[in-house]
Order: C-alpha cells, then sequence, then structure tokens
C-alpha cells in the first residue's frame, strides 16, 4: 500500500475486557457455541474478536454488536476476560443491516401451521407490495415471501419488548424444524437465483442501534442471527494466546499492558496488513 494511503489508517482499538461486562443484545446458537469452545481449546489461540461497544460513557458495560458465540464459548470456558474490538456504534464506519431467513422446502400450508403455534402472533395474507410496505412502518414485525408477488404479515406486541418478544417465537417455531439460508437480500427470487431449493423467504425490519442498545440494556434479545453488523477495519486473524485469556493472576491492566507491546512488535515485525479491499477467506 502507497504512503499516501498510510494517513487514513487506523489501528483497530483491541483491549482485554471482563467476560462479565459484555452484554448481548441477541440470542446465542447453542449449535454453534459447543463447537467454537472446542476449537479455542484446540487451537490455544482466539483468531478473531467480538465486536463491542459501550453501552453509556458512565456505564463499564459494552453491548456485543458480533460475536455473540465467541462470548459464550468464553463463559462456557471458564475465561474471566476476553480480547474485543471497541467500536463506537455512531461512527459512519459502523453499519447495521439485516440477515433474513431462506427457508428450504416448507410449504406454506405447513408453516403456517407452525406459526400458529406463536402466543400473541397475527398471520395475514397480502400482496408482496403491502407487505414490504407494512415492514417499513413497523406495523409488521416480518412477514413471509412464497411466491407469485403474495406474502404473510405478522404482526404481534404492542411495544419493542413485546414485538421482540413475537419475533422471538416466530424464529422458534421453524428454527429446529426447517432448515434456512441467511441472506442479505429481502428478494425471494434472487434467494432461489442463489439457492434453488429455497421456498419461502422471511423478511425482518431493519433495526435501528438505539433499538439494539435498549433491548440490550433491558435483557431482552433478538433472534440469533438477524441483525449484521459491517464494522470498516475489523481486526481478525489476531491469534492471541489462550493462556493469555485464561490467567486468573493477571489483572486486566496487566493483560492490557502485554496486549499494548505485542501489538507494537506485530507492528514493528510487519505482520499487521490493512486490506481496503474487499476480501474472500477461505480458511474460516
Amino acid at each position: 500500500m502507497s504512503t499516501d494511503d498510510a494517513p487514513r489508517l487506523r489501528m483497530p482499538d483491541l483491549r482485554f475486557v471482563a467476560v462479565d461486562a459484555l452484554i448481548p443484545h441477541e440470542h446465542h446458537d447453542e449449535l454453534r457455541s459447543g463447537p467454537l469452545v472446542q476449537r479455542l481449546r484446540e487451537q490455544g489461540v482466539l483468531r478473531n474478536p467480538p465486536i463491542v461497544a459501550a453501552l453509556a460513557h458512565d456505564d463499564p458495560r459494552f453491548v456485543i454488536l458480533d460475536g455473540a458465540n465467541r462470548v459464550t464459548a468464553a463463559q462456557s470456558a471458564g475465561l474471566p476476560h476476553l480480547l474485543v474490538q471497541v467500536v463506537r456504534y455512531e461512527d459512519p464506519g459502523v453499519r447495521l443491516s439485516t440477515w433474513h431467513h431462506a427457508l428450504i422446502d416448507v410449504t406454506v400450508p405447513a408453516l403456517e401451521r407452525l406459526l400458529a403455534t406463536v402466543p400473541g402472533l397475527s398471520a395475514a395474507a397480502c400482496d408482496l407490495r403491502h407487505a414490504l410496505a407494512m415492514l417499513a412502518r413497523r406495523e409488521a414485525i416480518a412477514f413471509v415471501s412464497h411466491g407469485s408477488g403474495r406474502a404473510l404479515t405478522l404482526r404481534g406486541g404492542d411495544d419493542l419488548k413485546g414485538r421482540n418478544l413475537v419475533l422471538n417465537g416466530v424464529v422458534a417455531c421453524y428454527r429446529d424444524q426447517v432448515r434456512f439460508h441467511r441472506v442479505g437480500n429481502d428478494s425471494l427470487v434472487d434467494a432461489q437465483a442463489d439457492h434453488p431449493e429455497v421456498t419461502a423467504l422471511v423478511v425482518f425490519p431493519h433495526f435501528e442501534p438505539a433499538e439494539v442498545l435498549e433491548l440490550a440494556t433491558s435483557g431482552s434479545r433478538l433472534p440469533a442471527g438477524i441483525t449484521r453488523h459491517l464494522v470498516a477495519w475489523r481486526a481478525l486473524r489476531v491469534n492471541v494466546p489462550l493462556d493469555t485469556l485464561a490467567d486468573p493472576e493477571r489483572t486486566l491492566a496487566e493483560k492490557n499492558r502485554w496486549l499494548d507491546e505485542w501489538l507494537r512488535e506485530k507492528v514493528h515485525q510487519r505482520q499487521v496488513r490493512f486490506y481496503q479491499e474487499s476480501t474472500v477467506l477461505f480458511d474460516e
């Protein structure tokens, strides 16, 4: 990279924090957390630190933006501290978007039967355009696009916490019954182009950072795998030794002093590289 780019480069804010100071905004995926504990122990390093943001200026806690499963794995492994990348939620380099669920080989009648088991949920058939408008106005908590321009609008809950409770019920009703892909586009046609086995698409709303923070501080949790945080200058393959994370004798201050020196040595040895272009990794 040329020296003309150098002024725009900035090192990620990496630091050790207490594991119990990390507050999730979404449920963790139990199927992923167990294998992560095993992988952490086998590899002996933390490769990719979770992304977190401060809850408030006078609050020592952090909300987990990405990496809830890694934090759960750290808790299960009994780690007192964890390396995280701290970002400012209001920073333009942090963008919040949504994952949608592309359901595989499920019929509309079968899905309606599953949805009928969700307390407080009302489902109504309508055309796709109306469903999109209702979701944009937050009159619906989600909708299901199932082809031919038709959809099922899903409604329930009177406030943020209530809507989130029903939304969790929606995802829970099919999560263990129907296989699905996470996709970033709310188009069923596009999802089927990439995954021909998809028969329906559950489309979720766009959440605002303030909603994520409110849910986290209230103890509520969004369903796993709905929010998607895109972070510029994300730190990957940091490979901090597990022994350092697990050491109960060293204080947070001592570990962070060690980290500062360790990172300086990484830079000095030219082991840190910035990628401004999009990259595709094949060893995750």
